[in-house]
């Protein structure tokens, strides 16, 4: 049974999706790749339905920390793996369909500038993790 998301949980969801992306354009930077990866992530995202597209298109876009690499993982991560939470709770059918666009978004933006770099896919397997489910 699905129940609506209030608008910190919406935002949550967005925090870890957007973040995801934002974690992995990160882990191998250049300017030039900046808006292939942009639009690589927007096509992932794009192509959802039900609540997550619901929430990945609505409200506010979230505040990331833009210092450093492990500021930004100390905020996404967990977002992500709360997401999964609040998604098991309110909307278990939808679970799959997050980490799914999450994973392709994160590894579009990865592949969109000449391949997977090793630090991209570092931040891609983090990304995975924090996705699964708890034990």
């Amino acid at each position: 049974m699905e129940q609506r998301l209030t608008a910190e949980e919406r935002l949550t969801l967005k925090t870890g999706a957007f973040g995801a992306v934002f974690l992995v354009a990160n882990a191998d930077p250049g300017m030039l790749a900046l808006f292939r990866e942009s639009f690589a992530a927007s096509g992932a995202m794009a192509d959802t339905s039900g609540v997550v597209k619901e929430a990945l298109t609505s409200g506010p876009l979230p505040k990331l920390p833009r210092d450093s690499a492990l500021e930004i993982e100390a905020v996404v991560l967990p977002a992500l793996g709360r997401s999964i939470e609040i998604l098991c709770e309110k909307s278990p059918g939808d679970v799959a369909t997050y980490r799914d666009v999450v994973l392709t978004a994160a590894e579009r933006v990865a592949g969109a500038h000449r391949g997977v770099a090793p630090a991209e896919a570092a931040a891609i397997d983090r990304i995975r993790a924090a996705l699964a489910p708890s034990a």
